[in-house]
C-alpha cells in the first residue's frame, strides 16, 4: 500500500494518512474525491484495522459498489480481503442497523420497506379512508410533505397544532393524512425511506447500551457527498462517531444541490462545530475538466455568499472557450444541440456526451431530434429494472405470503391477473375490515364485505390461493419461491399473453427476477436482504457507460462526467427555476446546481437557450429571459456558437422574417442582468427587431418594462383591450405577475 501512496498528489495523501480524530476533506469537481476515499479504507485495513471495524457510507448503490471494487483491487495484490468493510448508501446502513436490533424498537425483523410506488399508494388508502379527494389533495404532493416533515422532526400532532394555530384547513387535512398513513404503514410492519434514517437514530440515541455497542464495533467511519445529508443523516454520523472520533467527511458546498429532500448547504461548516478541532484538507488539483471551464464555474459559484471557498487548478490545461447558442425556440435548440452530438461522435465515436436540463419534461424536443437522426441515447432517470409494473407485482406478491396484512401489497395484487375484482367489489372490502377494524386480508378471508356471488367466489379463490402458498413457499429458496408464485398465481402465463399481443417483453424480466434471486441466494443474500435492495435502488443507479449520449435532469447528472456536455434551456423559470424565486437560499441552490452541470464537462460545454417557449395550456409561445447565471460568466471564457440570434454580452439587430412578428424587444444576458447581488436587472435600454417565433400574436410580448417596485421584467403574455388591459410580466426577482395597465404606471424600458 505504501508504494501505492505516490499515485495520489500531495493533498490527497495528507487525507489517507490523517486517520486519527475528526477530518473535513474538502473536494471539489473532479479532484479525485473516490480515490482519497478508497485509499484510506484500504490504508486502514494494512495498518491492521480488521475490515468489519470500518465504515464508509455515500448516497447511490452505484458510489458504493465502485468504492468496493477499488478497495479490493487494491488490497487484492497484498492478498488481504475486504469484503468485510460496511460500504453502502445510508438507507442500506440503516436497513441492516434495524434488522440486527429490531426488536430494540419493537419492529418485526422481517419488516418491509416501502419505495416511493408503495408510499403513494399509502398515501392514497389514507386519503380513501378520510374521504378526502385526490385532486384536492395530489398524493405525490402529499408524500412530499409528509417526507418534509419527516425529515424536520414534526410529528402529525405537531402540524395539527400548527395548522390550528394559523387556522390552516389544508395543512389540517395534511396532518390527518399524515397520521394515518403512519398507521397504515405501523400495520403493515413497513417503514419508508425517511423511517429508515428516524429509527435508526431513535435506536442509538434512545438505547446507550446498543449505541455502545456499535461505536466499540465501528471505530472508523466515513462519508461521502457530506454536503448532501440531511439532519437525521448528521445525526446519525454523531452518534455513531463515538467517543473516538474517528470521523472522516468529504464534501463539496458547491455541490449541495437536494434542499428540498432536507439536504442542509451549512452542514461542512457545522462540521467543525459539532467536532471542535477538526483537520481541514482542501482538494483543489482537478482531473476531470479545462481550466476555462473550472473559471466558469467558479466565477458563478462565487456570487454566492458564506463559502469556506476553494481555488480548483486543472491538470488538463486552458481548453477551448464555452460556446453559447440562442435559439429562436425549443426544438431550433434541441436542433442545433443534436446536430453539434452528431459532429463530436463523427470526429470521435468514443466520446461520451450529455444533454443537461432542469427538468425532465425538457427531454422531449431532444428525444426527437436524436431519434430522426438515428443516434443512439438514453433518457437516465426513468425506470429501473425493480420500478417497473410486473418486477413490483411479483415483488407484492411475495411480500404478501410473509405479511398478509400489508394491505398496500394486496391491493397490488388483488385483480392481477384480472379476476373481475373492480373498485366498487375493493371498496366493499374496505367497508367491512373498517367496521371490524381488520386488515383486508382478514375481511377476505372472513367474508366481512357485501358483494354478488360470483365476486365472493373470486375473493375466496385469491384467500384459498395465498393461504396454499403461504404453506407451500415457506422453506423454499427466494428463487424457487418466486417460480412457484408466478406460476400458481397465473401471473407469468398472462404477462407472457399480454406480451404476445402488445409485442413486449414484460415476461423476461419476471424471469430475470427469479435470476436475481437466484445470485443473490448464492452470494449468501437473504430474500429479506434482495427485497431491500429491490426497494432502495434507482432509476440513476443503472446509469449505462455504454451508450454515447444521455440525455438527463441536472439532479441526475450529479456524480458523472462526460466529454461534451450540452446545458440547455438557460432561461428564467427553468433555470433558475419558478419556484427558486421566493428566497436567496432556493436561489443560492439553483446557482449550485447550474455549477454542478458545468463541472461534469471534460473538454467541451456548450450553453443554450430558446427566445420563446411554448407552455402547458397556452396556444401561444411565452417570450423567456435569458437565466442571470450566464451573465456571471467572464466574457472572455465565453463565445457565441455559430447561428446564435445573440452573442452571449451583447444585444444584436435581426432582419425583418415576414413569417415572424416585428417589434419584440430583446436583451442578451449580460445586458439584461449585469453583475449585481443576484443578478438584479440592469437599467439601460433595450434593443429592438429580435424575431418572435411562430404563434405568437400580440407585438408587445417580449417587450422590456419597468414597474417602480418589481424592477424590469418581460411582458411574456397580453389579455384584453383598452383601458381593461392586463399584462403578465416576468420579473427578475418576483417571477411572474398579472398587472392592470393604467394602474400599473409601466415604463417601456
Amino acid at each position: 500500500m505504501t508504494s501505492l501512496l505516490h499515485e495520489l498528489n500531495e493533498r490527497q495523501r495528507e487525507a489517507v494518512l490523517e486517520t486519527e480524530g475528526p477530518v473535513l476533506v474538502l473536494a471539489g469537481a473532479g479532484t479525485g474525491k473516490t480515490r482519497a476515499i478508497t485509499y484510506r479504507v484500504a490504508h486502514l485495513i494494512e495498518k491492521g484495522v480488521p475490515p468489519g471495524a470500518i465504515l464508509a457510507v455515500t448516497f447511490t448503490n452505484k458510489a458504493a459498489g465502485v468504492m468496493k471494487e477499488r478497495i479490493g483491487e487494491l488490497l487484492r495484490a497484498g492478498g488481504r480481503d475486504a469484503s468485510e468493510v460496511w460500504i453502502s448508501t445510508f438507507h442500506s446502513f440503516c436497513a441492516r442497523l434495524l434488522r440486527r436490533e429490531a426488536q430494540h424498537l419493537g419492529l418485526p425483523r422481517d419488516f418491509a420497506i416501502y419505495d416511493d410506488d408503495a408510499q403513494t399508494s399509502a398515501v392514497k388508502r389514507a386519503l380513501q379512508q378520510l374521504g378526502f379527494s385526490a385532486e384536492d389533495y395530489p398524493p405525490r404532493s402529499l408524500r412530499a410533505q409528509i417526507s418534509h416533515a419527516k425529515n424536520h422532526g414534526i410529528t402529525p400532532d405537531e402540524m395539527q397544532a400548527e395548522a390550528a394555530q394559523a387556522h390552516d384547513r389544508s395543512r389540517k387535512d395534511v396532518a390527518s393524512v399524515f397520521r394515518v398513513y403512519n398507521e397504515i404503514l405501523r400495520k403493515a410492519a413497513a417503514l419508508d425511506f425517511d423511517d429508515l434514517l428516524l429509527r435508526a437514530v431513535d435506536l442509538l440515541r434512545e438505547h446507550p447500551e446498543v449505541r455502545a455497542a456499535w461505536n466499540a464495533r465501528l471505530q472508523y467511519l466515513m462519508v461521502d457527498e457530506f454536503q448532501d445529508t440531511n439532519r437525521a443523516q448528521e445525526e446519525l454520523v454523531r452518534l455513531l462517531a463515538g467517543s473516538r472520533k474517528n470521523i472522516c467527511v468529504v464534501g463539496d458546498e458547491d455541490q449541495s444541490i437536494y434542499g428540498w429532500r432536507g439536504a442542509q448547504a451549512g452542514n461542512l461548516k457545522r462540521f467543525t462545530e459539532d467536532f471542535p478541532g477538526a483537520k481541514v484538507i482542501r482538494l483543489e488539483e482537478n482531473y476531470r475538466s479545462t481550466q476555462t471551464i473550472l473559471d466558469a464555474a467558479a466565477a458563478v459559484v462565487e456570487n454566492n455568499p458564506g463559502r469556506l471557498g476553494k481555488q480548483l487548478q486543472a491538470t488538463l490545461g486552458a481548453g477551448e472557450r464555452l460556446r453559447f447558442f440562442e435559439a429562436p425556440d425549443a426544438m431550433a435548440e434541441a436542433e442545433y444541440v443534436c446536430g453539434e452530438i452528431a459532429s463530436v461522435m463523427r470526429n470521435d465515436p468514443d466520446a461520451r456526451v450529455a444533454v443537461l436540463y432542469r427538468t425532465g419534461a425538457q427531454s422531449r424536443s431532444f428525444e426527437e431530434v436524436l431519434r430522426r437522426l438515428g443516434i443512439r441515447h438514453r433518457v437516465v432517470g426513468g425506470f429501473s429494472f425493480y420500478e417497473r409494473a410486473e418486477v413490483r407485482n411479483a415483488l407484492a406478491y411475495v411480500r404478501l405470503l410473509f405479511h398478509p396484512e400489508d394491505d398496500v401489497a394486496l391491493l397490488r395484487v388483488l385483480n392481477v391477473p384480472p379476476r373481475g375484482i373492480g373498485a366498487a367489489t375493493v371498496a366493499a372490502i374496505e367497508a367491512g375490515a373498517r367496521e371490524s377494524g381488520k386488515s383486508l386480508w382478514d375481511a377476505i378471508r372472513a367474508g366481512q364485505f357485501t358483494a354478488g356471488k360470483k365476486l365472493a367466489g373470486a375473493l375466496a379463490s385469491f384467500g384459498e390461493m395465498i393461504a396454499a402458498l403461504q404453506e407451500e413457499c415457506r422453506e423454499l429458496p427466494p428463487a424457487e419461491l418466486l417460480e412457484r408464485i408466478l406460476d400458481r398465481t397465473g401471473f407469468l402465463l398472462w404477462v407472457e399473453q399480454q406480451d404476445n399481443l402488445e409485442h413486449t417483453s414484460r415476461a423476461d424480466n419476471l424471469r430475470e427476477l427469479s435470476n436475481a434471486m437466484a445470485e443473490a441466494a448464492e452470494q449468501g443474500q437473504t430474500l429479506e436482504d434482495l427485497l431491500d435492495h429491490a426497494a432502495l435502488v434507482s432509476g440513476t443507479d443503472e446509469y449505462d457507460e455504454t451508450i454515447a449520449v444521455s440525455l438527463m435532469t441536472l439532479h441526475s447528472a450529479k456524480g458523472l462526467e462526460f466529454d461534451a456536455v450540452f446545458l440547455a434551456g438557460l432561461e428564467e423559470g427553468l433555470l433558475p427555476h419558478s419556484r427558486s424565486f421566493d428566497t436567496p437560499a432556493e436561489l443560492e441552490e439553483e446557482r449550485r446546481l447550474f455549477y454542478v452541470g458545468m463541472t461534469r464537462a471534460k473538454q467541451r460545454l456548450v450553453l443554450s437557450r430558446a427566445v420563446y417557449r411554448r407552455t402547458y395550456g397556452e396556444e401561444r409561445l411565452r417570450a423567456s429571459m435569458p437565466s442571470r447565471f450566464l451573465a456571471e460568466i467572464p466574457p472572455d471564457l465565453i463565445e457565441a456558437a455559430a447561428g446564435s440570434q445573440s452573442e452571449p454580452g451583447e444585444t444584436r439587430r435581426y432582419e425583418a422574417d415576414p413569417e415572424y412578428s416585428e417589434g419584440y424587444a430583446y436583451r442578451s444576458p449580460r445586458q439584461a442582468y449585469g453583475k449585481t447581488g443576484y443578478g438584479r436587472p440592469a437599467s439601460s435600454g433595450a434593443a429592438r427587431g429580435a424575431r418572435a417565433p411562430r404563434g405568437s400574436k400580440n407585438p408587445l410580448i417580449g417587450t422590456r418594462v419597468r414597474h417602480a417596485k418589481y424592477g424590469v421584467g418581460t411582458i411574456i403574455e397580453v389579455e384584453g383591450e383598452g383601458e381593461d388591459r392586463r399584462f403578465t410580466v416576468s420579473f427578475q426577482d418576483y417571477g411572474p405577475k398579472k398587472l392592470v395597465e393604467r394602474y400599473a404606471n409601466l415604463q417601456f424600458a
